[in-house]
């Protein structure tokens, strides 16, 4: 099995600058996860860039031969998922996308997937890697807890075994223990994380 390499800030550059060359066309690409904190500067480097795509259905073929073909020249391990193929995701996700400004692109518009949904994906996965990513949006700025527990109480009643493929009390003790890891590795921190 090939070793591949770490995505760092200038291999995710490389990676998005090659691709929109490959691509060539209108899209839209979401970082998702610890990608996202590897290109904010929170985190060092990811073994796996996780992104979400969203191109013309016509163009979708192109648009993963283009992926595949970039990644495989870079040497590096890429996932598209998307939170909302693993889970249902909070009303009005589609405005929290934070977009990225700047010339990395021509083509494809850049942005980071709601942190909202992204922090709720995790969770339900729940292993402690992905606790600390949501610990790690938290410190940002870009989560308060007041606002994904309001946001969380109404998307609760969607979910089911069907949707998220766990027993729905499964997912409120991860979360709990999410909220245990939070306080317990922040002692004396308030409620709400100060912005960034």
């Amino acid at each position: 099995m090939e070793m591949k390499s770490l995505v760092n800030q200038a291999a995710l550059a490389a990676f998005l600058r090659r691709l929109d060359a490959a691509f060539a066309r209108p899209g839209r690409l979401l970082l998702v996860g610890e990608t996202t904190l590897v290109f904010e500067g929170r985190r060092p480097w990811t073994e796996t860039l996780e992104c979400a795509a969203e191109v013309a259905p016509e163009d979708r073929a192109a648009f993963d031969r283009a992926v595949a073909e970039v990644a495989d020249a870079l040497g590096l391990a890429v996932w598209q998922e998307s939170p909302a193929d693993v889970i249902p995701l909070p009303d009005g996700f589609e405005d929290r996308h934070r977009p990225i400004e700047g010339a990395l692109t021509r083509h494809l518009r850049l942005g980071h997937f709601d942190p909202y949904s992204v922090a709720f994906r995790f969770i339900a996965r729940g292993d402690e890697p992905d606790y600390h990513l949501v610990l790690a949006l938290l410190d940002h700025g870009w989560l308060t807890l007041e606002e994904m527990e309001a946001r969380l109480a109404a998307l609760l009643p969607r979910f089911s075994l069907d949707t998220i493929a766990q027993d729905p009390a499964e997912f409120k003790r991860k979360y709990k223990g999410l909220l245990q890891m939070w306080h317990a590795l922040r002692p004396g921190t308030t409620h709400r994380p100060t912005p960034a």
